[in-house]
């Protein structure tokens, strides 16, 4: 049976980056961005909450969803199926993508007056610091892309290894468990998986994003996550965890924008306790109330990837087309975007669709 529980949270997550991407022209911490216009504590809150879990979510549903894959593919059409689900999408968004939105970033911070073509050539030759906000190179939103492709290609190979060298020992412990009742799944080691969480983000970090961590987090999905004893669990304890990881969310953004002294340490706890419940609670919540399957649902499914591939880019356009039309108003500036932002991605989305080269590009079936 579809865990379609997993579909419904992975597109409403997804909803997020619209409004996520637009504040980010306002940080207060000085992180590079295609936009930026200043400073703003109050739009910056949206992007301090939602950051420690929204990406680990997405690793982690991704895990499970791999696992639940492998039971109707082999592990050689399961390969062949992420290299046209990912590798090629994220070949697309840095190759015709991201040079658009460089070419802006570059234009609106720097003033560059050559052609996009011309810009073309620098995108490719100008490495900094990979943001694309001075111009040179990135990947955009699509570093999410290459990393799940890694990651899946070497957990499930690396399973499948292990797997087949322990047939025989697998085959003692599945007869010893179908001669014993199955226990109770305790919360305590549920919660206990978070705490390697601090550790693993600075390791093997580009950029801030940690491979170590989320291919932590994706083993998670797949070897805990998807056992439907655990999700059980989650499901009946959601209201103590979103309970618990709401208070520690909305403590590390006062802690980290709005109180007045340094709290280092207390504002990492609050970020990793945010980080790791919040995916508890949501998995669990989306247990309890979305696993259902209907129009609304089947319709996000099948164009959550394009959404997420065309989302940023539009954010980039709009962000600087306002600015030129009604300057530094605030309000008109991140409500603007967000709304036809909105709008155009699900134009892109309905057009991409319908042409089979885009539905290749974009590793989506025509629809």
């Amino acid at each position: 049976m579809r865990k379609h529980y997993i579909d419904n949270l992975r597109w409403l997550i997804l909803l997020i980056l619209i409004p996520y991407h637009t504040a980010q022209a306002w940080n207060t911490w000085g992180e590079p961005n295609y936009i930026f216009f200043e400073g703003n504590r109050v739009i910056s809150s949206f992007i301090v909450f939602f950051s420690p879990f929204f990406m680990p979510l997405l690793f982690v549903l991704a895990g499970i969803g791999t696992k639940y894959a492998l039971q109707k593919r082999t592990t050689k059409e399961y390969l062949a199926e992420r290299v046209r689900r990912l590798l090629i999408p994220f070949l697309y968004g840095t190759l015709v993508l991201t040079p658009v939105m460089a070419y802006l970033a570059d234009k609106f911070h720097y003033s560059y007056n050559g052609g996009f073509l011309k810009h073309y050539g620098v995108f490719f030759t100008k490495f900094t610091d990979l943001t694309g906000a001075d111009g040179g190179f990135s990947v955009g939103q699509f570093w999410f892309v290459l990393y799940l492709f890694v990651i899946s290609i070497l957990s499930v190979v690396g399973l499948s290894l292990l797997k087949n060298r322990a047939v025989n020992a697998d085959e003692k412990v599945n007869r010893k468990a179908d001669e014993k009742p199955e226990k109770s799944v305790s919360l305590w080691p549920i919660f206990m998986l978070g705490l390697p969480l601090p550790i693993l983000s600075d390791l093997l970090s580009i950029g801030g994003k940690s491979f170590a961590e989320y291919l932590y987090l994706f083993l998670l999905g797949y070897l805990v996550f998807s056992d439907d004893r655990i999700i059980s669990k989650l499901e009946k304890y959601a209201g103590i965890w979103i309970s618990f990881g709401l208070a520690a969310a909305v403590l590390n953004v006062y802690l980290f924008l709005w109180a007045d002294g340094t709290y280092e340490l207390l504002n990492d706890v609050a970020k990793y306790l945010s980080e790791w419940v919040m995916v508890l609670a949501l998995i669990g919540l989306a247990k309890r109330y979305l696993n259902f399957h209907g129009p609304v649902s089947e319709y996000m499914k099948k164009r959550s990837f394009l959404f997420f591939t065309y989302h940023f880019i539009w954010v980039v356009v709009i962000q600087y087309l306002l600015y030129g039309i009604v300057g530094n108003q605030t309000f008109i500036l991140f409500a603007g975007t967000v709304l036809l932002a909105y709008l155009m991605t699900f134009v892109c989305c309905e057009i991409s669709i319908r042409i089979p080269v885009l539905c290749f590009l974009t590793g989506v079936k025509k629809g």
